[in-house]
């Protein structure tokens, strides 16, 4: 083989390779799905301090494959279902898993 064929073949095994290893499995997201999840999770973040009856700062999102999870605590149990309201609301959130406690 001449070098440069074997450049050429070591250039498309590597790109292989690293294609294989930007791609999905059902435990790890791709790097697209992961953007996709942090644009969710600003979003939400956002519509959770932009709504005025859910003035706290004791409210964690996390995003995994476009499914919300809202974690820590608030006062009220209307705190709760307000927040869960409040991200379902956020374009792209498939679901929302509501793990909020009462203070």
């Amino acid at each position: 083989m001449t070098l440069l064929r074997r450049c050429s073949l070591l250039f498309t095994a590597a790109s292989f390779l690293l294609v294989l290893g930007c791609a999905a499995t059902s435990q790890q997201e791709s790097t697209g799905e992961y953007i996709d999840d942090s644009v969710i999770t600003s979003k939400v973040k956002a519509a959770i301090l932009n709504e005025p009856s859910l003035k706290v700062f004791q409210i964690s999102v996390d995003t995994n494959k476009n499914v919300v999870q809202l974690s820590g605590t608030v006062a009220t149990g209307s705190e709760r279902a307000k927040a869960g309201e409040v991200a379902r609301a956020v374009p792209g959130v498939r679901s929302v898993r509501n793990d909020l406690l009462l203070k």
